[in-house]
């Protein structure tokens, strides 16, 4: 009995060092200089379930070139005011299958009146809408030509599936033991490691700290960054790796990482990815903290904001890279501003 229970322990013991390895078949990609290691390895089961959730949904048929204009017919047409009637009407059955909840239809912004601004759902979608305009015109450093749109980030759920806000002080920082700055309780948003757990409000909101940690001399007591900002760092990259789906070799050669000139392409365009964010979250989602009822807001009353993981959703392009903006050009241009009727 007793050397069955060795065994039995021996196997578990086993089956517990080899649980954090991915088991054959692996799938291995050169992605970078040859003989660095520079590889992106993937798990073919996991890719199939990825392909599943992000396949994008047909497109509602084009409408006819020509037309009256939307502001003829509608009022109030502060964003899309430069479409025609027909155009608008496919604008606006689309959002209704990017955003809003199963059961409901264009009642979840328009109740009534299709003018007033009495729903703050309405409110909400119509400075989303300006946001998908302005990424899509002044952020091609990141999005190039194949843009985003609604579903990029909703998936046809009314609220994106990976959001932050700010979280409330460590209520053990005024214990003796001290703050232990969201460490060591893993968590998804860092990739389950035990690094700080909300590395987005220090980097990915308006101005924001600068990412580089790393000295770029050799003398000692040279580098202004602390091993507290290091940790946040590393944070906000294991973020960025679980959110694409990918391993730090995917921007960065290993054998240097802060060295541009060794650096994938990926690289800058992660550079300007969180950029990007940083951009749409201080200037089209904090404004709306006077509009977002509470449960749209975090604790300290700030909404609902962006990181990588609410377009990217676990692959390294969202949608795998399919481009919804061809067969949505209205989304693809800022427009003119609102006239002052509409406003």
């Amino acid at each position: 009995m007793n050397a069955r229970i060795l065994r039995l322990s021996v196997l578990g013991a086993m089956g517990l060092l080899v649980s954090a390895c991915e088991r054959p078949p692996i799938t291995m990609v050169q992605h970078g200089f040859r003989g660095t290691g520079m590889d992106e390895v993937y798990d073919p089961r996991t890719e199939k379930a990825l392909e599943a959730a992000n396949v994008a949904p047909a497109a509602q048929p084009e409408p006819p070139e020509g037309g009256p204009a939307a502001t003829s017919i509608y009022k109030n047409v502060q964003v899309l005011n430069d479409l025609s009637v027909a155009q608008f009407n496919r604008v606006m059955v689309s959002i209704t299958q990017w955003v809003v909840p199963p059961g409901q239809s264009c009642n979840y912004c328009h109740v009534g009146d299709l003018s007033a601004d009495d729903n703050y759902h309405k409110v909400v979608a119509r400075n989303m809408l300006r946001m998908v305009r302005y990424i899509n015109t002044n952020w091609k450093s990141h999005v190039s030509t194949t843009g985003v749109t609604c579903y990029t980030c909703h998936r046809s759920m009314d609220l994106p599936a990976n959001l932050w806000y700010q979280q409330p002080p460590d209520p053990q920082a005024a214990r003796f033991t001290g703050n232990r700055d969201g460490q060591n309780a893993p968590a998804t948003s860092v990739g389950l490691a035990s690094l700080p757990n909300d590395p987005f409000a220090e980097y990915l909101d308006g101005q924001a700290t600068n990412v580089r940690v790393v000295s770029t001399v050799a003398l000692p007591g040279t580098n202004p960054s602390s091993t507290k900002q290091t940790e946040h760092t590393y944070g906000l990259m294991m973020h960025m790796s679980t959110a694409l789906g990918v391993n730090c070799t995917y921007c960065h050669n290993t054998r240097s990482f802060t060295s541009w000139d060794q650096s994938s392409p990926q690289r800058a365009t992660a550079w300007y990815g969180i950029r990007m964010v940083r951009d749409v979250n201080e200037h089209y989602i904090d404004p709306l903290a006077s509009t977002l009822p509470a449960d749209r807001k975090g604790p300290l009353g700030d909404p609902y904001k962006v990181n990588c993981a609410t377009c990217h959703q676990g692959v390294y392009k969202p949608l795998f890279g399919v481009s919804m903006l061809k067969d949505f050009p209205e989304l693809a241009t800022q427009g003119p501003p609102a006239t002052a009727a509409a406003q």
